[in-house]
């Protein structure tokens, strides 16, 4: 347990106030439970108190239950500065910009596809490209570069990569305002070239799953779900390309930080005034890498439906998407803060966006709902579909966890798999899973893993968010 002063303020939230750690500006907050506070890392906590020590910070930074150590701040961290006065820090975002979660819905049952999810497996694992530096059938040219930064995942559906309404349905249309690519390496282009519709390493994934339990009938209704139905969760970010962006930034900022007299705590939290020449240009490249990452989910998205469409024959316009969520970016955005309203740079690191009812974001579809929020836990386990709260508007700047959380370091995960047939155990538990390597298996094994389930219970007993269904795997496709 952390050395650092941790108060209870709540059932389930706790706040290192500022006299904990010299320098601090504002508190930092966890929303955790008294079960689950004693397993979080003591790096963790200090990477969320250091970063309430950046300039311009405003309120309180905040953990989400499925808090671990992370680059910079934590993951599940989540940090609003001032777009005036305040920074903004890559490390706050992460390496894989715009990572996030989509949700496809079908037309099918458990029981038409429970005893073709080997055959499924195989065809999806076919069909879309996985693991570290594999490139997919798209060769991005310079003028592609130039409209995905444009259009994001429009870019794609123009392709022929999806539907029209697949736009609607994701978080920011798939684009980012103000994405340039003036502030991205050649490096960067390159490394992104080749990488366009392919899944990547570690925790990525394409999952095929069911309902088996709604919890609020009356939302799950309006989003058109239901008990028994088969649903698709793929979750990827922008690839080699984002990575090189935030490796890019982090270090230039390194040294750019001197000119502006600003000090920090680690290295890591490299961070510039939002305002400065290198503030725009890391935001302009990290938004470009966000469109990226839009454009990735939503052809991946397009593969599956060829592959659902083709097997099934049935029509792809009968698998809609549910919705699309970042849970590693950095927005703009309008919050009421201490009573008034107002613009504040909102940094999420391995947290979802939670808009509550009546949000002016939010699609027609989910204004009576609150949006719908992705919690995906592990392969052997369940995910969760949640619903965005007011409460989390007014406590979290609209934030809620993104997943499980790391219960174990990949290489702590690597070691307990040590002589155990991992295949075999999860074929046992009736999901098939298809890896690029025994390796990545282990890292991503299901107790690699924080039970989801208690880091839901966490966010819904908080009010920030509403618990809408609960989705078990068939079949799972890993990076």
């Amino acid at each position: 347990m952390a050395t650092l002063e941790i108060n209870r303020i709540g059932q389930n939230l706790w706040e290192i106030p500022v006299r904990a750690k010299k320098g601090m500006n504002v508190p930092a907050r966890i929303y955790t439970s008294a079960a689950m506070l004693p397993t979080i890392d003591d790096a963790a906590l200090e990477q969320v108190s250091n970063a309430a020590m950046l300039p311009g910070v405003v309120l309180h930074t905040l953990a989400m239950p499925d808090i671990h150590s992370g680059y910079g701040l934590p993951i599940g961290g989540v940090m609003a500065t001032d777009p005036a006065t305040g920074v903004v820090s890559p490390g706050a975002a992460g390496y894989d910009i715009n990572c996030g979660v989509r949700l496809m819905k079908t037309p099918f049952v458990k029981e038409q596809i429970l005893p073709m999810r080997e055959t499924l497996a195989d065809l999806m694992a076919a069909r879309i490209p996985c693991g570290v530096g594999r490139g997919g059938l798209i060769e991005l040219s310079d003028a592609d570069y130039r409209a995905i930064a444009g259009k994001g995942a429009a870019w794609a559906v123009y392709r022929g990569f999806g539907l029209g309404d697949d736009l609607v349905h994701t978080e920011s249309g798939g684009a980012l305002e103000g994405a340039d690519l003036e502030g991205v390496s050649g490096h960067a282009k390159k490394r992104g070239r080749d990488e366009m519709g392919t899944l990547g390493g570690g925790n990525h994934f394409v999952e095929i799953q069911y309902i088996d339990q709604v919890y609020n009938p009356e939302i799950a209704a309006a989003w058109g779900l239901s008990e028994g139905q088969i649903t698709v969760m793929i979750h990827t970010g922008s690839r080699g390309f984002g990575h090189q962006v935030a490796t890019d930034h982090l270090k230039s900022m390194e040294h750019s930080m001197r000119k502006y007299g600003i000090s920090v705590p680690d290295r890591e939290l490299a961070c510039v005034p939002v305002d400065s020449g290198e503030g725009r240009e890391y935001l302009g490249a990290m938004r470009t890498a966000a469109n990226y990452a839009w454009t990735n989910r939503q052809v991946i998205m397009h593969l599956a439906r060829e592959v659902l469409s083709a097997a099934m024959k049935t029509a792809p316009e009968s698998m809609p998407l549910l919705y699309d969520v970042a849970h590693n970016i950095i927005k703009l955005e309008e919050h009421t803060v201490e009573g008034r309203k107002r613009k504040v740079m909102v940094h999420r690191k391995g947290a979802t966006r939670a808009l509550g009812i009546g949000h002016l974001e939010l699609p027609e579809a989910f204004k009576s709902t609150g949006q719908p929020v992705l919690v995906p836990g592990d392969m052997g386990r369940m995910s969760y579909l949640l619903a965005g709260t007011q409460t989390a508007m007014e406590q979290t700047f609209g934030s809620s966890c993104h997943g499980a959380g790391r219960a174990l370091s990949r290489h702590a995960a690597s070691k307990k798999a040590r002589g155990r047939n991992l295949l075999t155990e999860m074929s046992d538990q009736g999901v098939a899973v298809r890896s690029t390597g025994r390796h990545t298996l282990a890292e991503e094994m299901p107790e690699a893993y924080k039970n989801v389930s208690q880091v839901v219970d966490v966010v819904t007993a908080a009010g920030l968010a509403l618990p809408v269904a609960r989705l078990r795997p068939i079949a799972v496709i890993k990076g």
